[in-house]
């Protein structure tokens, strides 16, 4: 008997899982409910972008002239005040003809933290490479040395000294959140206790009290006629607040981390210090880089309280170029929205590269 043929019924095409078509698909129009909230916020840029654009660049002024933004007001934004209030914004107070110093000093410390983030660079001398690059950020700004005049700390200002405090107080918290975190755990109660406190009080009060406390009590405290400089004393207390909450956030990843692996270095002889380092912190501050970069983020754009001590960072030089001129205070719209291009930059600079972290630990455990 002869075999009859059956044709095939033809199938679909098969749906590309990659690519923009493919993204859109699964995020955007995944369900009715997503697809009618994309339709809405489209028809609601829709409605906004035109006016903004007529705003923000066709009826906008961008040369530093008052009268011409004064006869735009309402119609346009006045770029202008950035054109020439911009040095004042970026260097705050620091002298007008010495200010290609933190320009300078800030691009080696922006490129410390670019190289830092790649990862062929993760080595040993990279420590020293940051020893080098914080000595030349402190020759610079302050001046003293190879013929530079010499420059206060009171006078720095701007987005250097943003940087400068960020960067700085998270090299010094991390390390310390580290510690306090495997103190919570300790075994010894002294220590223990030391660490709950520290934990509880500092998280128990703003960030404006404890740079108050840092600027203006502290001082009280130490013998007569030693001085410690406010850049200093701003330095410990952003330290200090970090490491406190960061503790918590690295003291949740040490709870989470199986308790079959210690049993396993026990088994092993590892010393307590070596599980910690070639064990247990690995695998905890893997699962709380997202608490921790948050924590990072958070701490630069909490460097703007510095204002409350006469440490005028970023947004205090903004102030302070503003309200030294009448005729170009009516456009601090226009300079906050300088600014926070700025933070923004900053912010998703550190985000994104937190998810890139994050991709790399997730292929690490896959092999």
């Amino acid at each position: 008997m002869s075999a009859q043929f059956q044709p095939i019924a033809p199938r679909p095409s098969p749906v590309r899982e990659s690519g923009p078509v493919a993204w859109a698909r699964s995020n955007l129009f995944a369900d009715w409910r997503s697809t009618t909230t994309t339709l809405f916020i489209v028809g609601l840029l829709v409605w906004l972008l035109p006016g903004l654009w007529r705003w923000m660049v066709i009826g906008a002024v961008f040369q530093a002239d008052a009268d011409a933004c004064q006869a735009a007001r309402g119609i346009g934004a006045c770029w202008g005040v950035v054109t020439e209030k911009y040095r004042v914004i970026l260097f705050g107070r620091y002298p007008f003809e010495e200010q290609w110093r933190p320009l300078v000093a800030t691009l080696f410390m922006v490129g410390g933290l670019i190289v830092s983030c790649i990862r062929f660079f993760w080595k040993r001398w990279l420590v020293a490479v940051w020893l080098a690059i914080l000595a030349v950020f402190f020759v610079l700004m302050g001046g003293g040395w190879f013929g530079l005049s010499e420059v206060r700390t009171d006078s720095w200002g701007g987005l250097p000294l943003t940087i400068m405090l960020a960067v700085i107080s998270l090299f010094l918290a991390f390390p310390l959140a580290v510690l306090v975190a495997l103190g919570r755990r300790a075994q010894l109660p002294a220590i223990r206790t030391i660490c709950v406190l520290y934990v509880e009080l500092i998280r128990g009060v703003p960030l404006i009290s404890v740079l108050f406390m840092a600027s203006f009590m502290f001082p009280l405290f130490v013998p007569q006629g030693v001085q410690v400089d406010v850049l200093v004393r701003v330095i410990a207390g952003l330290t200090l607040f970090i490491a406190a909450y960061m503790a918590e956030t690295v003291r949740g990843g040490l709870q989470a981390v199986p308790k079959g692996q210690f049993e396993a270095a026990d088994s092993l002889g590892l010393s307590y210090w070596q599980t910690q380092r070639l064990i247990v912190l690995p695998q905890a501050l893997s699962m709380v880089v997202p608490s921790i970069m948050n924590t990072f983020i958070s701490l630069f754009k909490d460097t703007s309280l510095v204002t409350i001590v006469s440490l005028y960072e970023l947004t205090g030089a903004l102030a302070l170029a503003l309200n030294s001129d009448v005729q170009w205070r009516p456009f601090k719209i226009e300079a906050y929205l300088f600014i926070t291009l700025i933070y923004f930059a900053g912010c998703f600079a550190m985000s994104r590269y937190s998810l890139w972290v994050e991709k790399q630990l997730a292929a690490s455990k896959a092999r």
